[in-house]
């Protein structure tokens, strides 16, 4: 039985969730809350759940807050429902980096869209994200200065780094990126994120990452050393090839594996371009994007791993990929950049 706590401000999201979830067998609502204090007075009485579904904006304290203090009590899941996505788009990649599993945007209006249309949507991530393994980093700051580049030009790839990553990504694109060498080919990266959220990633991760620049992708780019390419969310990010050189290119055609962009796009693009001058990750996540363009790559000469189960937030993605025979070595998150920085 999976026990769930809704905290939230809005009485007709907690009656919304009360709703659906009081029918189902292996779920059970543990309480409601319309804000963190009064949580934490209600879970003297009822212990912890398995997993919290939490808003941002509350009165009495805050859901950044209430994320860091329960996480440091014991990492629990959790699930953003949010109306800030499109307006505060860093407070929630934020709450990504403090190891929220996935973030559910809550209508302005008409809820009852969110719980009749997304009902099945909602229950498979709250299936799923129950058993999330949370990795919390307590040292993690949110207030932050640009800090200074240690080089100051970089020149086109002769090599390229592709990574799939989803549920519980966020936190390992941050570790594997603050610890690489100044000399790493480029990156691309699919991030299964909201559609506005891929540009406040990539600013984040830029003023995190010593050694790299790090940027939303742009159609055209040409993929240059040091250099890590966020694919914008909602279309398809793909790698060509011309005078023997590296482009990205943006497409909007139909979702595969129910994602856009998807990992399986860019990695059967570079398959077919960068072959044995590549090397492919799938890390964290649910479903099984990425499995079939990884043996694709891998078919074809490129070097391809995924993380391991002991460090996978969700290890969903790379479990399909493991099995079907799509990665060389299964990877902790030390060993993954270790691989990157000997590129």
């Amino acid at each position: 039985m999976i026990t769930v706590f809704v905290i939230d401000d809005s009485l007709s999201v907690r009656n919304g969730f009360k709703e659906i979830l009081s029918k189902l067998d292996d779920i059970e609502l543990l309480g409601t809350a319309q804000n963190p204090v009064d949580a934490l007075k209600i879970f003297a009485d009822v212990g912890l759940p398995d997993l919290f579904i939490l808003d941002i904006e509350m009165p009495k304290m805050d859901g950044l807050t209430f994320l860091k203090k329960i996480n440091a009590q014991r990492p629990t899941p959790v699930i953003i429902c949010s109306s800030l996505v499109g307006r505060g788009t860093q407070t929630l990649i934020d709450a990504l980096r403090l190891g929220a599993s996935d973030i559910i945007e809550k209508p302005k209006s008409n809820l009852n869209d969110l719980f009749l249309s997304y009902k099945e949507e909602l229950l498979f991530k709250i299936r799923a994200i129950a058993n999330a393994n949370i990795n919390y980093k307590n040292h993690l700051k949110l207030d932050m200065k640009p800090i200074t580049k240690l080089f100051e030009k970089n020149i086109a790839s002769s090599k390229l780094i592709a990574i799939g990553s989803s549920t519980g990504g966020i936190q390992v694109l941050e570790e594997v990126f603050t610890h690489l060498k100044g000399s790493h080919s480029g990156i691309i990266v699919v991030q299964h994120i909201p559609k506005s959220f891929s540009l406040s990633l990539a600013l984040r991760l830029n003023e995190l990452c010593a050694n790299s620049f790090v940027k939303e992708a742009e159609d055209g780019d040409l993929v240059r050393d040091n250099t890590i390419y966020i694919a914008p969310g909602g279309v398809h990010i793909e790698v060509e090839k011309n005078a023997l050189k590296y482009y990205l290119r943006l497409n909007d055609s139909p979702k595969v594996n129910s994602h856009r962009p998807s990992a399986n796009v860019l990695f059967n693009s570079i398959a077919n371009t960068a072959k044995t001058n590549a090397k492919g990750f799938i890390f964290t996540g649910m479903g099984d994007d990425g499995a079939k363009g990884l043996k694709n790559m891998k078919e074809k000469g490129a070097k391809t791993y995924v993380q391991n189960k002991k460090t996978s937030t969700v290890y969903g993605m790379p479990k399909v990929a493991w099995e079907m025979g799509s990665a060389l070595e299964e990877l902790s998150i030390y060993e993954i950049i270790k691989v990157i920085n000997e590129s």
